[in-house]
């Protein structure tokens, strides 16, 4: 499966990846392929709990357009 995330680089320097397909799933590295290998974990254990709990394995993403002000 694929999944879309975020990456953005906090105050302190580390990489801060979340999924938007799964509420509440993110993750840190000190460096991007730290934070992307982390996610993936995260991924895996997100899913195994929602399974769990009987939650949707996924909530819908989608992309919009918006004109830059």
């Amino acid at each position: 499966m694929r999944y879309l995330v975020t990456i953005e680089q906090d105050e302190a320097g580390y990489y801060v990846v979340e999924c938007p397909a799964l509420p509440g799933c993110l993750s840190q590295g000190r460096s991007r392929e730290e934070a992307l290998a982390n996610i993936r974990e995260a991924i895996v254990l997100s899913l195994e709990t929602r399974k769990g709990q009987g939650l949707p394995l996924e909530v819908e993403v989608a992309e919009v357009e918006v004109a830059a002000p």
